[in-house]
């Protein structure tokens, strides 16, 4: 078997990136600055979407490629935001925080792994459960917010509810929109348009309270869509059992 060496420059640049901001947040934290080891955590996910979108662009995609973004996306989406929710509040837990941290990273290796093995005509159009960036967003998110707007830390008890939350979500069936097939030439109707313009306006004005809402919009986005697809299934299936109503 013939291997092909080398690797693509563009897009590793931006795994490689990836990997640095996770790399920070760790340093970050270790420093205690809690505010900008969530940035850096939300930097690399700009990273992990820049990288992918550009090797498809320029053709460039590769195995190589892939395995490499995958052990990023462990660094910055599964260790460093464990670790920075035991650091800033799980601590004081003790085992029961530290596990739920253990958690978290053990779900977004899961995910991760499950991602890698979906085909991909299927995780072109939606996700089998929350995607890792996604997960680490909402935690830097909450940091952010709590770290900049209110000067305070989360309740510890609610942090540890939320962390589970978002490792349960993340191995579920659960799916969530993939976001991969745009057609910017396809018409939208108006009130969509100005939805897009408000939420980039929101996002260069107050980026802080922009991501908190976006991070836990798209957490909760998947089981409120499966809520409704099960209660429309259900009220089909009612329809088709009920009995034909004889004429008189």
């Amino acid at each position: 078997m013939h291997l092909k060496k080398g690797i693509h420059i563009l897009p590793s640049l931006f795994t490689t990136g990836n990997v640095f901001c996770g790399f920070y947040a760790f340093v970050a934290v270790l420093n205690e600055d809690y505010y900008y080891a969530a940035w850096a955590i939300v930097i690399g996910m700009i990273f992990d979407v820049l990288d992918g979108r550009i090797a498809r662009l320029t053709k460039t995609t590769s195995a190589f490629g892939e395995q490499y973004d995958s052990l990023a996306d462990i660094i910055t989406f599964g260790m460093a935001p464990a670790f920075l929710a035991y650091s800033w509040v799980l601590k004081p837990f003790g085992r029961l925080g530290w596990m739920a941290a253990f958690l978290f990273l053990l779900c977004a290796a899961l995910r991760l792994a499950r991602f890698n093995v979906t085909k991909p005509e299927v995780r072109s159009v939606h996700f089998i459960g929350l995607p890792s960036p996604a997960s680490a967003v909402v935690i830097a998110s909450i940091v952010i917010a709590f770290e900049d707007l209110f000067a305070s830390r989360m309740n510890p008890f609610i942090m540890v509810m939320v962390v589970y939350t978002l490792a349960f979500l993340m191995v579920s069936n659960i799916k969530y929109p993939a976001f991969k097939r745009f057609d910017f030439k396809k018409r939208v109707a108006f009130s969509r348009f100005l939805f897009v313009i408000l939420f980039i306006y929101m996002l260069a004005t107050i980026p802080r309270v922009a991501l908190f809402i976006l991070g836990i919009s798209y957490a909760v986005i998947g089981p409120i869509g499966l809520y409704f697809s099960n209660k429309k299934q259900a009220a089909e299936q009612s329809e088709g059992s009920s009995p034909p109503v004889k004429n008189q």
